[in-house]
C-alpha cells in the first residue's frame, strides 16, 4: 500500500470543506492541503443560497466567483400576507462550485476515492492508499446524533426550463398559500433564467418521511397554477436538513473527529442555511499569521461552541414553532415573523438579532395558544443545561 503525507487532510468536497480548502489555498499557500470526495463532482447536487447581510464585504468578494445569480430581493406568500422585501439573494449552484474549486485547486482536489477507514492521523481509501495528514478534518454532511433533538425541513426541487418566459423578477422564498398538511409547507422557486426555474416542494416536519411522487405531483400542479408551462426537466434535487430544538453541546463534541459544516452542526438553526458560517469559520481558521494546522480543531470547536450559545434564541423559536399548536398552523407562527421590519428579517436570516429584535418577535397576540407555546419555550427535555 501506498501511502503520502500531508498537513491537512479534508474529508468531503461539500460547502464548508471546499469554502476552507480555497481560503487555505489563499491565505497558508504552504500548507500541503488535500480536500478527497468519493463523488466525482465537488458539491454533490446540491444549490446553496445566502442573504446579502449574511456575509461582510470582504467575504462577498471572495466567495463571488462561485455566485451565479444574485437578486435585488424575494418575496414571501402566505394566505393573509404577500410581501416583496428589498433584501439581496444570491445562489451558489454545485455546477458552479465544482468548477472553481477544479480551478482554483487543481491537484489539491481528489474526486471518485472512497474512504474505507478514517484514523485521528490517517486514511485508508478503497484503493489501499493511506493518506497520513497532521490534521483530518471531517465534513461529510450531518450525521444524527443523540446529544442533539431535531425536526426536519424535507424538500425535493426540480429545475425546468419553460416553452413561455416566467416573469418573474425574483424569487419566491416561500410561497404558503398551498395546503398544509400535518407540517409547515411552502413551495420555494428561484428564476435562473427568464425561462429557466427551480420549484422545490419544502416542509418542517417532525419526521423525514418524503413521498417523492407526491413532490412531483405538488410541483406540477402548483406549475400549472402559476400558468408556468413545463417543457424540459434539467435536473432534480432533495434534502434532509435539521432543526435545532435543544441539545447537549458537550456531548455532541465528545469523543468527536475535527468537523465541519453541516456535521459540526454549523448551519443556522431555525433555516438550516449553511453558506454564513462556512465562510465565517473558513476565514476565522485561515487568517492567523501564527497559524499550525494542529490549532485547526481547537478553533472549531471554540467557533462552534460561541455559535451554539449564540444560536440560543433561535432554538426556542424552534420548539415555539414545532411543540406548540397544529403542525398544519405552523404556517400563522411564519406569517406573523414576515409583518416585522425588513432590518429585524435580515438580522434574523444573518444570526445577529438584537436583544430588541427578540423582544419585537415575542411581542404582540402569539399565533398558537399562549400556554402551549410557554410549554414549548421551556421544553429542554433531558439535555436543558446546553440550550
Amino acid at each position: 500500500m501506498t501511502s503520502q503525507k500531508y498537513d491537512v487532510l479534508l474529508l468531503g468536497a461539500g460547502l464548508a470543506n471546499g469554502l476552507l480548502a480555497l481560503r487555505l489555498k489563499q491565505c497558508q499557500p504552504n500548507l500541503q492541503v488535500l480536500l478527497v470526495d468519493d463523488n466525482t463532482q465537488a458539491g454533490g447536487n446540491h444549490t446553496w443560497c445566502f442573504h446579502e447581510d449574511d456575509l461582510n464585504s470582504q467575504q462577498h468578494h471572495w466567495i463571488s466567483p462561485f455566485v451565479v445569480h444574485r437578486w435585488p430581493g424575494y418575496e414571501v406568500r402566505f394566505p393573509h400576507l404577500t410581501r416583496q422585501l428589498d433584501l439581496g439573494y444570491s445562489c451558489i449552484t454545485s455546477t458552479r462550485f465544482n468548477e472553481v474549486l477544479h480551478s482554483e485547486l487543481n491537484e489539491m482536489l481528489l474526486l471518485n476515492q472512497t474512504v474505507v477507514c478514517c484514523m485521528p492521523d490517517h486514511v485508508q481509501l478503497a484503493s489501499g492508499k493511506i493518506l497520513q495528514a497532521r490534521v483530518i478534518i471531517d465534513g461529510r454532511g450531518y450525521q444524527p446524533n443523540s446529544a442533539l433533538q431535531i425536526a426536519f425541513q424535507l424538500f425535493f426541487g426540480q429545475e425546468w426550463t419553460l416553452s413561455q418566459p416566467h416573469q418573474l423578477k425574483r424569487p419566491i422564498l416561500m410561497d404558503a398559500t398551498v395546503e398544509q398538511k400535518r407540517s409547515y409547507h411552502f413551495v420555494y422557486t428561484l428564476p435562473l433564467s427568464p425561462t429557466c426555474l427551480l420549484i422545490e416542494d419544502t416542509y418542517y416536519t417532525d419526521d423525514t418521511l418524503l413521498v417523492i411522487e407526491h413532490a412531483r405531483e405538488n410541483i406540477f400542479n402548483y406549475a400549472n397554477r402559476q400558468g408556468w408551462q413545463l417543457k424540459i426537466l434539467e435536473r432534480e434535487e432533495h434534502g434532509i436538513l435539521p432543526i435545532t430544538l435543544t441539545g447537549d453541546f458537550d456531548r455532541f463534541w465528545q469523543h468527536r473527529q475535527p468537523c465541519v459544516g453541516m456535521r459540526a452542526g454549523l448551519f443556522h438553526p431555525t433555516t438550516g442555511y449553511s453558506v454564513s458560517l462556512a465562510a465565517f469559520l473558513a476565514d476565522a481558521l485561515t487568517a492567523d499569521c501564527t497559524f499550525s494546522p494542529e490549532m485547526l480543531p481547537s478553533q472549531i470547536y471554540y467557533f462552534a461552541r460561541l455559535a451554539w450559545r449564540h444560536h440560543c434564541f433561535f432554538r426556542m423559536l424552534n420548539r415555539m414553532l414545532f411543540l406548540s399548536g397544529n403542525a398544519d398552523q405552523r404556517w400563522q407562527v411564519i406569517q406573523k415573523f414576515y409583518r416585522l421590519p425588513q432590518e429585524v428579517i435580515a438580522r434574523f436570516y444573518a444570526g445577529k438579532l438584537t436583544l430588541a429584535d427578540w423582544v419585537r418577535i415575542l411581542s404582540g397576540k402569539p399565533p398558537v395558544p399562549v400556554l402551549t407555546a410557554i410549554h414549548a419555550i421551556f421544553t429542554l427535555s433531558s439535555r436543558r443545561r446546553a440550550s
